[in-house]
């Protein structure tokens, strides 16, 4: 009987051991399966940013370009070569004009700022902001004249010095969203002398709270600037905020003294320090490193200088500037007790110069050896493991510590633990896209990582929610770029369509995908959710197209134009921003007529001049010879049709 029994009980163990490790084997297979969907997804956002990042930095050619043809067509017109040229634009002694002009009126309700500030301005800025309190225009451009005035006395990089009872923290990109900077301050502790911040860059755009991250940054600056320090980044660019959003927020919380801030902000950028060495061993830095970098060239740049990453240095010559600015001597818009400068281009950088400082802001990290073009954002390049022990050996260092890159853990250790990267922005590309970390260092002790998420409920969605929202989001941003490009792909199909069947392999659309639009993704995979397949595994591939279509301001325009203006919308909202220079956002005619003119035959946009005039005639409504340009591109958007997208059962990797 005791023997009977035992054997029983052994084979239930058996049994209920075999199913536990089945059930286990399976759930390890779903969350494989979830993270692979999540990794799809992410490398759609991705892509995507440094595509867009890749377009960025390609106007610098088209500026140049514009600069030779604009001059002579508008040389009674010298305000574009101005803005992309002048670099001493503000001075102190112009404070009277940008902030005891503006009067903070009594019936302010907002935060008041002491100068000089202490840590009670801290407080009260993020209590104030946690309010959604706007902090008024007088103390936003005080702050921004307070910071310059101390950062014009700092070299290039700032050397610190850590010890094991005082550790420094490092954070990476924030990019407007301020809740991660609060969430920072909760779980680490508010600034202080014993409680040491660098901040490596791109504290702008994209996010919602741009400025009040700013603010809170500089004023804890101001009150501790031995202990809080400051990176510049790629996004601490006008340029590149005029893309990416933070001109919009500023001018849309400031309307009536936004221009006065961003003009301030555009010389701002430029004194900020390009990285952060620690104990002269851990160099922080915002992008990374080339073959050719040279930090005692990089201790002496005039940093300064260095107004946008989209003007390289060399675009016009001297000539030019010289001619545009006697063909107005006198009519040039100036400040009181400004001239205009004589002598704008001898303010450039050298290009070799000017490419080391891209280099710092803009390169990443491979695990290939050797370093080559970044093609992928267009400018920097990727640094191999051999790049960086090379470097940190000539300088004598110890690691490289940089941001930059959206990691979905907040970090990410390569190079053999050489480089590190960190991400402080969670939720970069969709709620639960990514962690935010940051980092604590000591002297001689091993770096700490301390990692976090901001929710906008009490509690975190399961895993499958939130991929299943990441899917949706990155597959309705990829068909935005889809349809852009409806016209180039649809040719590229047929050319593969010989029977004329409307049907190619999954292959030959996946070859079409990636060459026409120039994304590296994994389209076999991501077939399924893009287009429609048959039973012998032939795509449909109009069905690319089928629930989205660009909506049309006339119905008559034609869809190639219709295309060009929205695959080019941010482009060109840059470029006509830029020659708006007051910030009307009305654009003449003549204007549009010639920036079209040199846009597409520099892009080499095959678009008949004649249907962009038809096209502006119609969206100047008041027939004022005006238009306003930027609701003139809005009314290019695309429409969505959501039921492809809420099959549950469609996923960007299986789940079967």
């Amino acid at each position: 009987m005791g023997c009977g029994s035992s054997s029983t009980k052994d084979k239930k163990s058996e049994r209920v051991l075999r199913a536990a490790l089945v059930i286990q084997n399976w759930y390890r297979g779903y969350r494989a399966r979830l993270r692979a969907r999540q990794h799809y997804a992410l490398a759609i956002f991705q892509s995507i940013e440094y595509a867009d990042e890749q377009s960025q930095m390609q106007l610098s050619k088209f500026f140049s370009f514009v600069l030779e043809n604009y001059a002579h067509t508008h040389k009674e017109d010298p305000a574009l070569v101005d803005r992309l040229f002048e670099n001493s634009l503000r001075d102190t002694q112009d404070r009277q004009y940008y902030v005891e002009l503006v009067k903070v009126p009594d019936f302010y309700d907002g935060p008041r700022l002491q100068f000089p500030l202490t840590f009670t301005d801290i407080d009260l800025l993020l209590e104030a902001f946690r309010q959604q309190q706007i902090l008024h225009a007088h103390y936003v451009l005080e702050v921004l004249f307070e910071t310059k005035k101390v950062l014009k006395q700092m070299p290039n990089f700032t050397h610190i010095k850590t010890s094991p009872s005082k550790e420094i923290t490092i954070c990476g990109d924030l990019h407007g969203k301020l809740d991660d900077l609060l969430l920072i301050f909760y779980k680490n502790g508010l600034p202080s002398e014993k409680n040491p911040y660098v901040f490596n860059g791109d504290f702008v755009d994209r996010g919602k709270n741009s400025i009040e991250i700013l603010m809170v940054l500089l004023v804890s600056f101001l009150v501790f600037p031995n202990d809080f320090h400051l990176n510049r980044g790629n996004h601490e660019d006008f340029m590149m905020n005029l893309r990416y959003g933070f001109t919009r927020e500023v001018l849309q919380k400031y309307k009536l003294h936004g221009k006065k801030i961003l003009e301030i902000l555009e010389e701002f950028y430029t004194w900020l320090p390009i990285g952060t060495i620690i104990d002269n061993e851990i160099l922080v830095i915002h992008g990374g490193i080339s073959e050719s970098t040279d930090l005692n060239l990089l201790h002496q740049i005039e940093r300064s200088k260095m107004k946008t990453v989209l003007m390289p240095p060399g675009s016009i010559n001297r000539g030019q500037i010289a001619d545009l600015t006697r063909s107005k001597a006198g009519a040039t818009s100036t400040l009181p007790g400004k001239g205009a400068s004589d002598d704008s281009h001898s303010e450039q950088l050298s290009k070799h110069e000017w490419e080391q400082i891209i280099d710092l802001l803009w390169s990443d990290p491979k695990g290939k050896k050797g370093c080559y073009p970044n093609t992928s954002r267009g400018g920097g390049c990727y640094f191999g493991p051999d790049v960086t022990s090379r470097f940190l050996n000539k300088y004598q260092l110890k690691m490289l510590i940089r941001s930059h890159e959206c990691k979905p853990d907040g970090y990410e250790i390569c190079h053999d633990g050489k480089v590190i990267t960190v991400f402080s922005a969670s939720n970069y590309y969709e709620e639960g896209s990514n962690r935010g970390a940051y980092i604590k260092l000591g002297h001689g002790t091993t770096p700490r990582f301390f990692q976090y998420q901001v929710t906008s409920s009490s509690c975190l969605s399961p895993l499958h929610q939130s991929v299943h929202a990441m899917e949706s989001s990155a597959i309705m941003i990829l068909k935005e770029r889809m349809i852009s490009r409806k016209t180039d792909l649809t040719h590229a199909f047929q050319l593969r369509d010989h029977s004329r069947s409307g049907k190619i392999s999954v292959a030959q659309w996946a070859f079409s995908m990636e060459s026409t639009l120039g994304l590296n993704l994994p389209w076999r995979s991501l077939s399924s959710h893009l287009v429609n397949t048959d039973e012998d595994g032939n795509v449909d591939y109009m069905s690319s197209f089928q629930d989205i279509h660009i909506e049309k301001p006339v119905k008559k325009v034609k869809s190639p134009i219709v295309e060009s203006l929205y695959r080019y919308r941010s482009d060109l909202k840059i470029i006509f921003n830029i020659i708006d220079s007051d910030h009307s956002g009305l654009i003449s005619m003549e204007e549009l007529r010639t920036m079209w003119k040199l846009f597409s035959a520099h892009y080499n946009v095959c678009i008949d001049d004649l249907q962009v005039d038809e096209l502006a005639n119609i969206m100047d409504l008041n027939k004022d010879g005006s238009i306003d340009f930027n609701e003139f591109l809005k009314a290019f958007y695309v429409v969505h049709k959501y039921d492809n997208l809420n099959k549950s059962n469609t996923n960007v990797a299986n789940d079967e």
